[in-house]
């Protein structure tokens, strides 16, 4: 019996494209979604860039009844499930609904939401809290809406890790898989672009504070001054081989090979980041060798010291400038649970189309860094798998490798 994860259907939503087609030739062709925040007046801000999804109007893709009980988050979230279902050609109604889970990430739940519904109780009163509060701020809200709205009863879960957390919702899918799930949608998609959201974001004390969207998310470069927050995601079929070809699904973008997660000790312990290791584990889950490994898509967040700390992390695993490293995210700004599966994204398609996404920005990575960056036009590569590593907050490491589709 074979326990591989295939990918069959992918969704997209983010600053640079709406569906996984236009996302794609967006990065390749180096169009990117930074731009001066427009959800409100950022003017009095230290940090004015986001990379915001714009002229997305829910009502043209989303229910009117819909519309009421979801935040953005939610609305993308639904969007984005909708796209992979119909991209792999999954129609829930002719399956076994128990046999259909969701697992999804989210770091942030429904601030917008929350926040204007918290402002009404403040300025006006209970009675004007919509009744949705009860569980539009909440993070397992995007698990439990795609779930209801396509009918999948299988197991469900949400994941927070912040932005390690999408690469773990795609882990977790894979384990659901093993265990008897033929089909999971698994994800991430992230959005807190409203005033209280912003604050929670400089709150970091690791956004850029340049107004140059060009210029403002350099992720290791010797010019580097933080990362811009951005909005969206990306939400995947998986399914494992059987239920696959049972199903007879048209197409296989790939498999989800290895899988690892990892937690930093206490920066007072003097034991060394835990990075490294999740991307070791990952490989060897993967039954690779790191010289299996043709490109690395790089957490990439933009700060001289964490830059430096992944950096040695993978020159420690693949030696260095032993392996192209790939930032899509300079494009997008970092979308906390939304960043890992819109960059395994990536990764599928550069092992598919064989074409490294490039940073578009002309620079200069330290020489201590150690690593290949992909700079300025997209590069050939012949990789047949793919590293991808994600970092969140207070100390989570998740790597997953994903390989190529069989070509036939």
């Amino acid at each position: 019996m074979s326990d591989r994860a295939l990918i069959t259907g992918i969704g997209v939503v983010a600053p640079n494209g709406l569906g996984v087609k236009e996302y794609w030739n967006a990065t390749l062709e180096g169009r990117g979604g930074i731009a001066p925040l427009t959800r409100f007046d950022a003017s009095r801000y230290p940090s004015r860039l986001a990379g915001q999804i714009l002229d997305f109007d829910p009502a043209e893709h989303l229910p009117n009844r819909l519309l009421p009980q979801t935040d953005v988050s939610t609305r993308l979230a639904l969007v984005a499930a909708e796209q992979a279902l119909a991209d792999g050609g999954v129609d829930p109604a002719e399956l076994v609904d128990f046999d259909l889970g969701v697992i999804t990430s989210n770091a942030s739940g429904g601030f917008a939401f929350t926040h204007r519904e918290f402002a009404n109780l403040w300025s006006k009163g209970p009675e004007y809290v919509s009744v949705y509060e009860s569980f539009a701020w909440f993070y397992a809200v995007n698990t439990g809406q795609v779930s209801i709205r396509h009918k999948l009863r299988g197991p469900g879960a949400a994941l927070v890790a912040e932005q390690a957390g999408g690469l773990d919702a795609l882990g977790h899918a894979r384990r659901s898989l093993r265990l008897g799930t033929p089909l999971v949608v698994t994800g991430g998609v992230d959005s807190a672009l409203d005033p209280w959201g912003w604050a929670s974001h400089l709150s970091s004390g690791l956004i850029s504070d340049s107004d140059d969207p060009d210029r403002a998310y350099l992720p290791f470069d010797a010019r580097a001054r933080g990362h811009v927050p951005g909005e969206g995601g990306a939400f995947l079929v998986m399914e494992d081989e059987q239920g696959a070809v049972r199903r007879g699904a048209g197409q296989v973008y790939g498999e989800l090979a290895g899988y690892a997660a990892t937690f930093d000790p206490h920066p007072d312990s003097g034991r060394p980041p835990a990075l490294r290791r999740a991307a070791e584990l990952a490989i060897a889950d993967a039954g690779l060798e790191p010289s299996d490994i043709g490109v690395v898509f790089a957490d990439a967040a933009g700060s001289a010291d964490l830059d430096r700390t992944e950096a040695e992390a993978i020159a420690a695993v693949f030696g260095p400038r032993g392996v192209p490293v790939a930032a899509p995210k300079a494009l997008t700004g970092r979308l906390l649970a939304g960043g890992g599966p819109l960059d395994v994204v990536a990764a599928l398609f550069a092992l598919r189309d064989g074409l490294l996404p490039a940073v578009p920005y002309e620079g200069e990575t330290p020489d201590a860094y150690g690593i290949d960056l992909v700079r300025g036009t997209p590069r050939p590569t012949s990789a047949r798998a793919a590293l991808v590593l994600a970092r969140g907050r207070w100390g989570f490491n998740s790597a997953v490798v994903v390989k190529a589709a069989d070509r036939g």
